[in-house]
């Protein structure tokens, strides 16, 4: 006669614990309709004593539950949750080796697990354990011997409340990823703007070319020498490529003169920072007081909410400013002067004594030095001009890749 089969078989799992099969002889289950969806959730069971396990996997089994982990040893808990993911957790507190206290506690330490649903199962009615457990952040008590009225439903509102809140986190998740990508599209799209902007004022003064594109880089590299943050040398880049924005406002009559300009004129080119707020009125003085304050215009048209654009409106009115304070339009000196302010300043004098216009050759690159040189401390930041003259290679090859090609003006027929 055949031994009838053994309603309990136990396995030896790879942490050392034990997994239990039970037969439905035993326990009395119904064997599972296969037709049926299980409910949804990984239930892990953490208690040494087998027919605990026993117990309360057969009540969640027979209320739909088929995705389990269980463990009777202690101490493989914590890298069993970890490599498992289990969504909710049943944890014994009185166990040998490591107690459910000092998981739970464990848990609790680890940003990932600080939600994780742990449902305690303790014969212990000390008022002491379950205050210390309430504090650690123990998600429900069962008081065992586990009743099956109450295991399924509790099990079922931790795991709603698990999905709830990964559900929150995958949207707070997604949230950010949106804001991010929006925002690098803005910031995008804002940059593409100051650029087309910056190339409108340089395409209405034809002569200078490249120019707001050399001294947006060589700006950016003086910045970077300086060890200024990576932020504001992208931004410094960006915005000093507007230091004669407000040029849009100046009549093409005096911003187009071909040829060199008679001094009186070439004093009106250095004070063209004064038209300012004029920017919308009409123009009722004379051309030179209209250009010598394109810086004023430049400054009024950035100034705005945004940092850039204020960074921007900076350069635009102090660009022309000297360290010692003999500049305009206001005659700061020293570090009254924005340091953006006198970083674009070095920019653009380097690149106008280094290029060639229609009334002029550009300079040797060591007389264009000198010149820098001869400005130090009256002109220019000392610590700014060092700071340029470190980063001269980088600045020869900007030089080179974006270099201008002028046509000079054609000398008028002898009559």
């Amino acid at each position: 006669m055949n031994s009838p089969a053994s309603p309990v078989s136990l396995a030896t799992n790879a942490t050392g614990g034990h997994t239990v099969v039970v037969s439905p002889k035993l326990t009395g289950a119904v064997p599972a309709n296969h037709s049926q969806q299980p409910l949804p959730g990984k239930i892990m069971i953490v208690d040494d004593e087998i027919a605990n396990v026993l117990v309360a996997k057969k009540h969640l089994e027979r209320a739909g539950y088929a995705s389990f982990e269980t463990t009777t040893d202690s101490s493989m808990a914590l890298s069993l949750i970890g490599s498992t993911r289990p969504d909710v957790v049943l944890l014994d507190i009185n166990m040998p080796e490591v107690n459910g206290i000092e998981i739970l506690r464990d848990l609790r330490q680890r940003a990932e697990f600080r939600h994780l649903p742990v449902l305690i199962l303790t014969a212990n009615n000390d008022a002491d354990v379950k205050l210390s457990c309430l504090q650690l952040g123990a998600t429900d008590f069962l008081v065992k011997p586990v009743d099956p009225m109450e295991l399924a439903p509790r099990v079922r509102n931790a795991l709603q409340n698990k999905s709830y809140q990964d559900q929150l986190q995958n949207y707070a998740s997604d949230l950010e990823e949106k804001i991010r990508q929006r925002t690098a599209d803005l910031e995008k799209s804002r940059r593409e703007v100051i650029y087309c902007l910056a190339r409108a004022a340089e395409l209405r003064d034809n002569d200078t070319g490249n120019h707001v594109i050399r001294v947006g880089r060589f700006a950016g590299l003086i910045a970077a020498q300086l060890d200024l943050p990576d932020w504001y040398v992208e931004d410094v880049e960006l915005a000093a490529q507007l230091h004669d924005v407000g040029k849009i406002a100046v009549p093409d009559a005096i911003l187009l003169k071909p040829g060199r300009l008679e001094p009186e004129e070439f004093d009106v080119i250095q004070t063209h920072v004064k038209l300012g707020r004029q920017i919308i009125k009409p123009h009722t003085i004379n051309d030179a007081s209209l250009l010598r304050k394109h810086a004023d215009i430049g400054c009024e048209m950035l100034r705005d909410g945004s940092s850039l654009m204020r960074l921007a409106a900076s350069i635009a009115q102090t660009h022309h400013e000297k360290y010692d304070g003999s500049g305009y339009p206001i005659g700061l000196a020293g570090e009254d002067i924005p340091l953006e302010g006198r970083i674009t300043a070095v920019a653009d004098v380097y690149d106008a004594l280094a290029s060639e216009r229609p009334y002029k050759k550009a300079l040797p690159r060591q007389k264009c030095f000198d010149i820098l040189e001869e400005g130090r401390g009256s002109h220019f930041d000392p610590n700014v001009l060092d700071a340029f003259f470190r980063a001269s290679k980088d600045i020869v090859r900007v030089q080179v890749e974006f270099m201008d090609f002028c046509t000079p003006v054609a000398a008028k027929p002898a009559e």
